[in-house]
């Protein structure tokens, strides 16, 4: 039997790649850090904010979220949004997930290519 580490580590790997699809489907709606984390939970992506708040700042680096600050609130916030490049990267992303989903798929059926 495998173990609940071993088992969980594999979970986490899987995961960690599609936390960056999730995150650029859900920021075509601007948000913030906080909020976004729940909205991941909510949807099957639990991630923590030691982890998320650094993939943000690299996906704004690399020009695929834009941000600005609300300080209109009591709190300022900073918003995030899937920038137009970040939607043709997050469009060739999911292009890639589907295909992955049909390997899988072929191979679970047993079907050539």
């Amino acid at each position: 039997m495998v173990s609940e580490e071993i088992l969980r580590t594999h979970l986490q790997e899987l995961r960690r790649g599609t936390v960056v699809v999730a995150s650029l489907v859900a920021l075509r709606h601007p948000d913030y850090g906080y909020a976004l984390l729940q909205r991941l939970a909510a949807h099957g992506f639990p991630v923590d904010a030691n982890t998320l708040y650094p993939l943000l700042r690299r996906l704004e680096e690399q020009g695929l979220l834009t941000s600005e600050w609300n300080t209109e609130e009591s709190r300022p916030r900073k918003f995030y949004r899937t920038s137009e490049e970040g939607e043709g990267v997050l469009r060739r992303l999911l292009d890639d997930l589907a295909a992955v989903q049909i390997s899988v798929a072929g191979l679970i059926e047993g079907v050539d290519r």
